[in-house]
């Protein structure tokens, strides 16, 4: 039999032994492991310096993860402030908390707010695509819970090697499987996002993804600890030994060009463990019984901890012991390190206590009270009574290291830049430009993405508005009024490799016209910047670029930034990805039943195009599909022009003028024409001689050229002065440039005169058929719409 001593006894022969505060005082000679955490030699004795002494294995595993490039943003915080500088009053109206808490958080109106937030999950979804990508889609969602609110929809921004690359089907099956797999069963709608193949990421794909929820005013949480007496709980999945060094070691560093490595590193996601998290954390928060709350995901219980402490400007004492472990041989360094999903910690009035692990026990979520908030300033950690961690907060989780990282213009871009698409032949001959225009239609990046898209379910919780393919994805928060919002990602690498700060102007202007097409007002902007090593000047210079591009771009549209992830390290070798600032914007809409889709549904309308066009290529998909060619100076934008269209747009919305809006992008108007006919499989008529004339370009131009501030819209006759009034009133250019039109010899076609007509069966078998070739049979319809009526 065995006595409760020896029992206790036999625990305490296997338990690790801790490195406590004493012993590190005891003993400043012994030898650290900090650069295979990650760390500086300089850092480490930045540590030594701030504790004077050396740190235990416990605190050096804390400062090693939240230290990280991945946590601590120590490359780019010099640049980052710029987003809080370059601020104005109109941008500060819907801000109900900006930078700095886990997700940007905005009014809306009517008592309602959205949270929205995207991140990088890169490197993990390099090395095992499946859980790196659901857990990237489950880290986000945690972060929008955190806010107080409801998650309602995600999206995800993806982007691949060459599509033909033998390990390119391995990522993209991965990727999408685990998106798709994470997402469904959360029961979240996927309501938009981006593709992209390019040979550049074929070390390093990105997967981005961005969740989107909603909460009343009232119900706003922060991740601020403070009130002594206060108890820390933490509760959810159990901690076990997946994602250790996740942040410090795998996100932090570049790959080798030796392929997949540090597997260990990647966490590993329960969809149905989260899903009944979140209902349980809205429980809580409808009863009052949380006083601050964050997510663990990039450095777990570290970072929950020493944030939380930070935030709320205590201290806080933790037993570690109590935490519940999947794996009993985690030492207490792995405890503090592992990167486990789904789990929070949440700070609780000690007389709330009983009430919330009521509530908790009813969600069948275990859930462990592993200490309390002090007034002392100190985050204390012990390990069975042993004191293993005793630092101030604020050097872990706020006061990291700060780089300036040598910045240089890039040797080479000079000669890119001088290398104009304008050098390119453009061909008048109509079979010749058929034959581009079908090209394109069929190029990876253009075509239809439903072998992704048909994965997720885009309608579950039935308040989807808008989703795939249209050009931004929309959201009904309110029932009764039909206040919603609407969102969109952008990004074009190409653009932002020839020129980073006109780059990320761009993308915003984009994001920002994919909102406006739709009848929303666009309001907010949240920025996931994908770069590659910040230790290569030439990287910290395209990084510098695009920051004071996006900044300076949403200070003329006067859109705030609310929040965002940097990710840097994104190369393989010496060789980095393209700059890919991806941008996403949300919009505010007063009701989704105005919402505008992105096709025509009836024939006999007249189709206009807003905007001018000018010779504009470089960078095009025209020159790098038909060409192989990248080079010259990406489209110019102008923002103040890009907002007087979405302020057309609006009041074309609000007086039910257009039936249609669909924006002008990669491709140019070849692509638009071919998704605008392609979405309800209505037919077009159009002419290019009016273009050409007014602007002074080709036929070649008309059609490629990626010119901004450009949109398609169809308008039912019967609201056509109108129209034309509501532009020439407001001083923007506008082209009448076709009709929807009846079937060519009974088969919907699309029709551009004088060059060549394409039946719309041909167009749809181009653009369906790349992707299946590439991956497989594509599912028969979207899994929202499987077996209902």
């Amino acid at each position: 039999m065995t006595t409760p001593a020896s029992s206790a006894s036999a625990e305490a022969s296997v338990r690790p032994v801790a490195d406590t505060v004493s012993h590190a005082e005891a003993t400043p000679e012994k030898e650290q492991p900090y650069a295979a955490l990650g760390l500086k030699p300089d850092e480490y004795q930045q540590i030594k310096s701030i504790l004077g002494r050396r740190p235990t294995s416990g605190e050096l595993a804390m400062y090693s993860v939240m230290w990280s490039e991945h946590c601590s943003y120590k490359s780019s915080k010099i640049y980052l402030r710029t987003f809080g500088e370059k601020v104005s009053e109109q941008m500060k109206e819907r801000l109900m908390v900006g930078m700095g808490q886990n997700a940007g958080v905005v009014d809306i109106g009517e008592g309602w707010a959205v949270t929205f937030k995207v991140e990088s999950h890169n490197h993990p979804s390099y090395i095992e695509p499946f859980q790196g990508a659901a857990t990237g889609v489950g880290g986000i969602v945690r972060d929008i819970i955190s806010m107080g609110a409801r998650p309602v929809a995600v999206m995800d921004q993806l982007r691949f090697g060459a599509i033909d690359d033998p390990d390119t089907a391995r990522v993209v099956h991965g990727v999408v499987s685990g998106i798709s797999f994470y997402g469904n069963c959360l029961g979240l709608p996927n309501i938009g996002g981006e593709t992209v193949f390019d040979s550049v990421y074929q070390g390093n794909p990105l997967v981005n993804a961005l969740a989107v929820g909603v909460l009343r005013h009232e119900d706003l949480k922060l991740a601020n600890a403070s009130g002594a007496g206060n108890q820390v709980v933490l509760f959810g999945a159990r901690t076990g030994g997946d994602g250790i060094g996740g942040a410090s070691i795998l996100a932090s560093d570049t790959f080798s060009e030796g392929g997949p490595t540090k597997r260990p590193a990647v966490q590993v996601g329960d969809p149905f463990a989260e899903k009944v998290l979140i209902e349980c954390c809205l429980e809580l928060y409808k009863g009052e019984l949380v006083e601050a709350i964050q997510d663990l995901g990039a450095a777990g219980i570290s970072c929950a901890t020493s944030e939380l402490a930070a935030n709320g400007g205590s201290g806080m004492r933790v037993d570690l012991e109590k935490v519940l472990l999947r794996d009993p041989s985690l030492t207490p360094e792995e405890i503090l390190m592992s990167e486990s999903q789904e789990r929070m910690m949440a700070i609780v009035a000690p007389e709330k206590l009983d009430a919330f692990l009521a509530v908790t026990k009813k969600w069948d979520v275990e859930t462990s009270v592993l200490g309390e908030v002090t007034g002392d300033g100190r985050l204390q950690i012990f390990w069975h009574g042993e004191q293993i961690v005793d630092v101030d907060p604020s050097t872990v989780a706020v006061d990291g290291p700060v780089y300036e990282r040598p910045v240089a213009y890039p040797t080479w871009i000079d000669a890119l830049r001088d290398d104009s698409a304008s050098a390119l032949p453009r061909s008048t001959d109509p079979e010749t430009l058929r034959a581009q225009f079908t090209q394109l239609v069929a190029s990876p990046n253009l075509a239809d993405t439903d072998w992704i898209t048909n994965q997720y379910d885009r309608y579950v919780m039935g308040n989807t508005a808008l989703s795939f393919p249209d050009d931004a994805g929309m959201v009904r928060v309110d029932e009764n009024s039909g206040l919603g919002f609407a969102i969109a990602t952008d990004c074009n690498g190409r653009f932002c490799q020839l020129d980073p700060y006109q780059g990320a102007k761009l993308a915003l202007a984009e994001a920002y016209r994919n909102v406006a097409v739709t009848g929303a007002v666009p309001t907010a902007v949240t920025d996931c910047l994908n770069f590659g090593s910040p230790e290569n000047p030439e990287v910290m210079w395209q990084f510098s670029q695009a920051v004071d591009g996006l900044a300076d771009g949403c200070l003329e549209l006067g859109v705030p930034v609310t929040g965002g992830n940097v990710s840097f390290y994104n190369q393989t070798g010496d060789v980095p990805i393209f700059p890919t600032p991806v941008v996403g914007v949300l919009g505010i809409i007063d009701d989704v039943a105005r919402r505008i889709p992105s096709g025509w549904q009836d024939e006999g309308e007249n189709i206009y195009l807003l905007g001018v066009t000018a010779t504009e290529l470089s960078g095009s998909a025209w020159a790098g599909t038909v060409h192989g060619h990248l080079g010259g100076r990406p489209p110019a934008v102008d923002l103040d022009a890009e907002k007087r269209l979405a302020e057309l747009l609006h009041a074309a919305s609000l007086q039910s003028l257009v039936s249609s809006a669909h924006d002008l992008s990669s491709g140019g108007l070849a692509q638009a024409l071919t998704e605008a006919t392609m979405r309800f499989g209505v037919g077009a008529r159009v002419w290019l001689t009016e273009i050409m004339e007014r602007d002074g370009v080709d036929a070649a131009t008309a059609l490629f050229s990626e010119s901004t501030g450009r949109v398609i819209v169809s308008v039912p006759r019967e609201d056509d002065v109108k129209f034309r009034g509501l532009c020439e009133g407001r001083g923007y250019p506008v082209l009448r440039i076709g009709v929807t039109d009846a079937p060519v010899d009974g088969e919907p076609a699309l029709e551009v005169q004088d060059l060549f007509t394409l039946p719309l069966a041909e167009l749809r078998d181009l653009s369906k058929a790349t992707l299946p070739a590439a991956f497989g049979p594509t599912v028969a319809e979207p899994a929202g719409t499987r077996g209902t009526a």
